[in-house]
């Protein structure tokens, strides 16, 4: 038995033994799996063993891949059997919304080389000759989906890792976590005995709050009631098998709330039904074992009568068994991935719902990671830091239920989930309210999507398409571009940093030099590898204090990542503000105007350029200014503190009547930076990028070392692969609908790229999209057609825009 470990993983499900095989075959053979009962004795062993590659982010859809592919390699090596089955799958749409939802998957999936083939209802009742396809408008077939044996799997992983020299202990409980100086870790475990660790990985899943709450961390995962049946058998199974030699395909059902899948001669059906149960919402018993819950059919009772009428068969049919066993959820249904935030060498894996078809992916990039230091591939979905400290127990609770209840509904991309909102809000939301906000909310804070006419209901209509938003977001654009508009910008991420060695610091980690004080600069940070992990505006307000300006999603995980490279000598502060600074923005061609009515201070551009950053009085209120606007017009974004933002609102608002100024939300912001090809973090930014091939040059200087400067000069040495592009698409006159993200762009009858985001571009009146295509493509010259996007099953022309479609040399906001 180990005393000594460089890896300790907490939990023997499939997740845990993922995670031990993938660091074993990455090369870090001294590792230690602990499982307080029997391997798989949480979730793993009651699970249904779903598996399938379709997924909402395209990244994890490839995780996805990997796990499937990923099981023969597996029971090659141990010798165990996975009982791999691979039916295919499909996905029944009932309505005509969801099967423009699987027209999008079906587009999604050209891209990352899936075979989806949208059919017919009667089409796919020759592969699923149960269902009724009166009850059915489509389906969307996927060869690659199936099941396996959730212990034959588990088993495997624990066998294969063994074999590379991993240590597998069954009957071993962690009772505490400490860390020690050097930053290794003393895992206590119930015999007495302590392993000393470098890293701990915490894969415990139904106990993932408890191990967490070891090392003082609350992780926002909820258990879950979760119930499935399984029939008797039933003669039209045996007689599909005798007429086609194979299964069933699995099937999800939108409109039943269900799926169901062959089972031997029998069937197997489970629901998210909406009598949704949480099971032990504050703490997971220590003593609960590998044991099932009492099952309750009357909770399930009308998912099951819908089950009945769209496959009447299952209506006569005997139940032999009910399973209703826990597992654990993440806010957003998603898992739980990665380092913690000022934990050194503490990992997460886990909140992994689909554990068959996540695991492998999962247990990939937290090794990669671990080992190489970054995951190699973009799991943002997936990490751990998407979550702030915002995320308690009780928000965990409301918005796992809500998303239970929603496993099998659309997700409109324009559509803002109700529950546990609003949380966190600022102090000129009334303000704002009144002003009839029709509401979103990013990391936990509420911010205005745009702004409903008054005497109208605040609401937008959830579609794939043009919304009721449209006219109103149209007037906010020409108000910006003609006047004057105002918008709160509390929705990004604000870092302090100060001391003597700052702007070294900065400048070891952002391609772009330190600015000067009073001056801002726009950033890159990279990976080793040269992958953009974010983006970011620089201000110096002194020698030795800076602002640092970046996406508020990511504030947990950008400030890991400068958590983790502070100095330990003390030189360098690094603060995340948080809502301890807030602001607002006026932008537009009158807002010097605006501003100049309020202060004293010399606004000219001789005395205060584009890019100048400043401390200045505003009415009464002290502010930080910056003459910078991501809308590309004049503008002002001015911070303050929270106390001040309700009077700093009242005074900007009342110098700007006379001026027309309007208020704008975000749906006008997204609008006006497509007109100037800005692109933004999470979309045209990410993990998976580069600064060549994202057109971000001007944001670098090499008079510097930065971390990813070596990987970059290779890259710009040997010319990027692909290029960020804008394309002005040609929307379909009967039916018009512009990008949302994710479809594919084709170009000479091939797929050749994919689009980041997009929108209709108000002021220049056209439908835009930007997207990343190989590099030929994208410097063939200005003007270039033969593009098309494929927009909800149509492909619709696109040309390339070599230049931003409004004010293309910038001097608009340089004024």
């Amino acid at each position: 038995m180990k005393t000594t470990a460089q890896v300790v993983v907490i939990g023997g499900g499939v997740v845990g033994c993922s995670v031990l095989y993938h660091l074993t075959k990455a090369g870090w053979t001294d590792v230690v799996l602990l499982e307080r009962g029997e391997l798989t004795s949480g979730s793993t062993w009651h699970s249904a063993g779903g598996m399938h590659t379709l997924n909402g982010d395209p990244n994890v859809s490839k995780l996805q891949q990997y796990t499937i592919r990923l099981y023969e390699e597996i029971e090659r090596i141990s010798g165990q059997d996975c009982s791999i089955h691979l039916p295919g799958g499909l996905m029944l749409a009932d309505t005509d919304a969801r099967m423009d939802f699987l027209r999008l998957a079906q587009a999604r999936g050209r891209y990352l080389g899936m075979e989806l083939e949208l059919i017919t209802p009667r089409e796919a009742r020759v592969h699923f000759p149960l269902l009724d396809e009166r009850h059915f408008v489509g389906a969307l077939y996927d060869p690659v989906e199936g099941h396996v044996d959730p212990s034959g799997v588990t088993r495997a992983y624990a066998i294969a890792a063994r074999k590379a020299g991993a240590e597998v202990r069954q009957r071993s409980m962690v009772t505490a976590l400490r860390q020690r100086p050097d930053g290794g870790w003393d895992v206590s475990l119930d015999d007495a005995t302590m392993i000393q660790a470098e890293h701990v990985v915490n894969a415990a899943g139904l106990w993932a709050r408890e191990v967490g709450r070891m090392v003082g961390l609350e992780l926002p995962v909820l258990a879950m009631e979760h119930m499935y049946v399984v029939t008797d058998d039933m003669p039209e199974v045996g007689a599909h098998m005798a007429a086609t030699g194979r299964e069933m395909p699995m099937a999800l059902d939108f409109g039943g709330e269900i799926y169901i899948r062959q089972e031997g001669g029998a069937m197997l059906l489970g629901t998210y039904e909406q009598a949704a149960v949480p099971w032990s919402p504050r703490e997971t018993p220590w003593d609960f074992g590998a044991q099932l819950l009492r099952p309750d059919l009357d909770r399930i009772t009308p998912e099951l009568e819908v089950a009945f009428q769209h496959y009447p068969a299952l209506e006569n049919i005997g139940i032999r068994r009910v399973v209703n066993g826990p597992f654990t959820f993440s806010p957003d249904g998603n898992p739980l991935v990665g380092p913690v935030r000022g934990l050194r060498n503490f990992w997460v894996a886990c909140g992994v719902m689909a554990g068959l078809s996540q695991g492998g992916g999962v247990g990939l990039a937290l090794a990669t990671w671990m080992v190489d230091g970054d995951p190699g591939i973009d799991i943002w979905g997936m990490d751990v830091a998407r979550f702030g400290d915002w995320a308690t127990l009780g928000y965990t609770n409301t918005k796992v239920q809500e998303n239970y209840r929603r496993r099998f509904r659309i997700t409109f991309p324009n559509e803002e989930l109700p529950a546990g909102r609003p949380l966190l809000t600022t102090p000129v939301h009334d303000r704002l309210t009144a002003a009839n906000a029709v509401w979103g909310a990013s990391f936990g804070l509420e911010h205005p999507l745009w702004f409903q006419e008054a005497g109208r209901e605040p609401r937008e209509d959830v579609t794939f398409r043009r919304s009721n938003a449209f006219a109103c977001v149209a007037g906010e654009c020409e108000a910006v571009r003609e006047r004057v508009g105002l918008i709160e910008i509390s929705n990004f991420a604000k870092y302090r940093v100060t001391g003597p060695g700052a702007a070294a610091w900065l400048s070891s980690l952002l391609t772009n030099r330190p600015p000067a004080v009073g001056r801002i600069a726009l950033n890159a940070m990279l990976n080793p590898a040269g992958r953009i992990l974010g983006e970011f505006t620089v201000a110096r307000l002194a020698e030795d204090e800076f602002f640092v300006f970046g996406s508020h999603v990511a504030e947990v995980h950008h400030s890991r990542w400068f958590l983790a490279h502070l100095p330990r000598d003390g030189s360098v502060s690094f603060e995340v503000l948080g809502l301890s600074l807030v602001g607002l923005s006026v932008a537009g061609p009158r807002s010097r105007e605006v501003l100049a009515a309020v202060t004293d201070a010399d606004l000219s551009t001789s005395a205060f350029r584009f890019l100048g950053f400043t401390e200045m009085d505003v009415g009464m209120i002290p502010a930080r200014v910056g003459r910078i606007s991501y809308t590309g017009e004049l503008g002002y974004e001015l911070w303050v503190a929270p106390e001040y933002q309700r009077t700093l609102f009242d005074t900007l608002m009342g110098a700007g009547q006379e001026h027309g100024i309007r208020l704008f939300g975000a749906r006008a912001l997204l609008s006006l930076r497509l007109e100037k090809s800005y692109g933004t973090w999470f979309r045209e930014y990410r993990p998976i990028y580069t600064v060549p091939e994202a057109g971000l040059a001007h944001y670098v200087k090499l008079d510097h070392d930065f971390v990813g400067r070596d990987a970059y000069e290779a890259e710009v040495r040997r010319g990027p692969d692909r290029r960020l592009v804008t394309l002005v698409v040609e929307p379909d006159p009967d039916d018009p609908a512009d990008v949302i993200g994710d479809e594919p762009i084709w170009h000479g009858g091939r797929v050749v790229g994919w689009v980041t985001s997009g929108g209709y571009a108000h002021h220049v009146g056209a439908s835009v999209a930007l997207g990343y295509v190989p590099t030929e493509l994208a410097t063939s010259g200005p003007g270039e057609d033969g593009f098309e996007i494929e927009i909800i099953g149509r492909r619709r022309p696109g040309r390339i825009q070599a230049e931003p479609l409004h004010d293309p040399e910038g001097l608009r906001m340089r004024v």
